[in-house]
């Protein structure tokens, strides 16, 4: 597979160099009619590139995330200028709300770091341009942002290191709902830290519009109820804006700044939406540009065409999104109870993922039993835990899988307290993940922590991750009323069936039994097998059939629980002269840094090889299988160093 970044032609159309130099001092809380029009004039360039490049990756197929990064220009443009002028702030935009990471590359091509023309790039394979912010992977860029609710603790830090500085922290609506947040508030207003937060308060997030769907929550009360300074201002009033932020930065105390506007203010077609959060569509965008008379931005905009996958493979057909899938196979649940017995029974606590998860179909078929929960993934798992602590009730919850590692407290208290709780964590992995290495969902296998409860019997935690949408339904059919925590894993990306060697969907009216592991492949005279889940199977299954073509005999195990040993199975592969494990998971804390171990156990005496996510992302969608050696070809070169 090519790794190469084709060589930059185009010009990036929106002359950036037109950013007129501005110095501004917060001691003087009165702009001059020159200094006004000049902010507004940079104000609206860095808008207007922000709105070209985000959507440009949008048309690519790559998402974009337009809005946020949009919002927050002004108070941006007003602080650069702050800096300029010699005001002691440390020079970097940290920002909790990582897909503002437009943000972060436009300041980093104004402060000479990178060309423009790197931006025609921006969420590309190999480009350097990811989805969040990567320290030490873009020029530039200063710091990583991870997952929401992470960085105002860190310039706690970063403020202790650099006293008698400004540490700025662009906060958000949706950032501000994580509890971590709370504790760094407490640590700020305790030390006096010399941190301004910055609140873009745009009342969206990506399943709605959080003061309606969280009654009492207002972020002014809030940061001033942890005993911050707070002012609240309207964003899109420079002058009014413009005072707070003197008044933030003329002294050394920590402030909160609540920032008061629509998400994407005057983008029509986009303004107060939840839409905005994501990359604008294209006809929006062109809408926006030829209004602006950026002509040549246009051109390049309607010339560009998704980043399709150019891969295909062989004992694999079609598509199946389990991931949306899941709220569908609930509702089939769910249907089959009275309204009484649902609500008697269930509740579905959603994470502002809804329409990741599937959640959103559950929410539009039973209102009755959904619940809104916001940005706050290790409270709801605790409340669909608590839900689910007695028998005959049904804690449900979905979230992202790379937020599961923030859980793992939570969910061993839920399997102290015997909870029933059906978890469902899509994006798993790291196929189609632009929003690159902070969003991976690698290691999963933390959930699985319990051990023999002390009263007898065994722990019930169980992790799934069904191959396609055959096996995927039937196993959420099955495993619905089991005791105990479930864990089911589902991909970003749409996963294809699963064939037999007759070329009809393997799993397709088949039931699915928990603990068992299944032949996709024999080999065929006491050959090697190699091992593989979830969207891993089905590369694997190329791989295996492309080797048994040439005459290597191999044979293919789907292995969709993931924390049980199939003794049968561990039979079988114990008497092969091999056993490769293929996941999409971490190496360190994987399937495969297991079961090498199980085999050893059962009498292994043959070759043994893992691969699985071993490095940082490269970007893009369907190249990052590849980036980690786990396409059809990394699987077979794996194959043959066992041969």
């Amino acid at each position: 597979m090519s790794t190469a970044v084709e060589t930059v032609v185009e010009k990036f159309p929106i002359d950036l160099s037109k950013l007129k130099p501005l110095k501004l001092d917060p001691a003087n809380s009165t702009l001059t009619e020159e200094q006004k029009s000049t902010l507004k004039d940079n104000i609206q360039l860095c808008r207007d590139a922000i709105v070209f490049f985000t959507a440009l990756a949008g048309a690519k197929g790559l998402s974009g995330h337009t809005g946020g990064a949009y919002d927050t220009v002004p108070e941006v443009m007003i602080i650069r200028a702050f800096i300029e002028n010699g005001t002691p702030i440390v020079p970097i935009f940290y920002d909790e709300a990582g897909h503002r990471v437009a943000t972060q590359y436009l300041l980093s091509v104004l402060n000479g770091a990178m060309p423009a023309e790197k931006l025609l790039h921006y969420r590309e394979y190999e480009s350097g341009l990811p989805g969040h912010p990567e320290k030490k992977l873009t020029p530039g860029v200063e710091f990583s942002s991870g997952r929401l609710g992470h960085m105002w603790a860190f310039v706690n830090g970063v403020a202790l290191a650099h006293p008698g500085k400004a540490v700025i922290l662009l906060g958000s609506d949706g950032s501000q709902m994580e509890g971590d947040n709370a504790e760094a508030a407490r640590l700020t207003v305790g030390k006096q830290l010399n941190v301004k937060i910055l609140v873009d308060d745009n009342n969206v997030t990506i399943a709605g519009h959080p003061q309606e769907y969280m009654t009492g929550y207002d972020l002014s009360r809030t940061l001033s109820g942890y005993g911050l300074t707070t002012e609240t201002t309207m964003g899109e009033d420079i002058d009014a804006l413009y005072i707070d932020l003197c008044r933030a930065f003329a002294d050394n105390r920590p402030h909160g700044l609540v920032i008061k506007r629509p998400m994407a203010p005057g983008i029509k077609g986009a303004e107060g939406s939840p839409h905005a959060h994501e990359v604008l569509k294209t006809d929006v965008a062109v809408e926006y540009l030829q209004a602006r008379g950026c002509d040549k931005a246009v051109e390049l905009l309607k010339a560009a065409k998704p980043d399709k996958s150019p891969l295909t493979f062989k004992g694999s057909s079609g598509v199946g999104k389990n991931r949306d899938d899941f709220g569908k196979i609930i509702n089939e649940i769910l249907d089959g109870l009275s309204e009484e017995e649902r609500l008697a029974s269930v509740r579905v606590f959603d994470n502002d993922l809804e329409g990741s998860c599937g959640l959103h179909h559950i929410r539009k078929a039973h209102p009755e039993v959904f619940v809104r929960g916001g940005i706050m993934e290790r409270g709801n798992f605790s409340a669909a835990a608590g839900f689910g602590a007695s028998e005959g009730k049904q804690g449900i919850y979905a979230t992202f899988s790379a937020f599961l590692e923030m859980c793992i407290s939570e969910i061993t208290m839920s399997r102290l307290n015997f909870s029933n709780v059906l978890a469902h964590f899509s994006h798993s992995g790291v196929d189609d993940m632009a929003d690159n290495t902070c969003h991976f969902g690698i290691n999963s296998m933390y959930a699985d922590g319990g051990v023999k409860p002390g009263h007898g019997g065994e722990d019930t935690t169980r992790l799934y991750f069904p191959v396609d949408q055959h096996q995927f339904a039937a196993c959420v059919k099955r495993i619905y009323h089991d005791p105990g925590l479930r864990f089911l894993f589902t991909n970003r990306a749409p996963v294809p069936d699963i064939l037999g060697e007759d070329g009809q969907p393997l799993y397709k009216g088949k039931p699915f039994e928990p603990g068992v592991d299944y032949v996709v492949r024999e080999a065929k005279a006491g050959g090697g097998y190699v091992v593989a889940m979830g969207e891993t199977v089905y590369r694997a299954l190329d791989a295996v059939i492309t080797l048994q073509e040439s005459g290597t005999d191999v044979g293919l195990i789907n292995k969709p629980t993931l924390n049980v040993i199939d003794h049968t199975m561990l039979k079988k592969l114990a008497a092969a002269p091999f056993v490769l494990v293929a996941e999409g998971w971490n190496v360190k804390t994987g399937l495969g840094s297991r079961f090498g171990s199980y085999l050893l156990e059962a009498g292994f005496k043959g070759k043994y090889k893992h691969i699985g996510v071993h490095v940082e992302g490269g970007g893009g969608l369907w190249q990052q299988m590849g980036h980690q050696g786990l396409d059809s070809e990394g699987i077979q070169k794996a194959i043959k160093t066992l041969l």
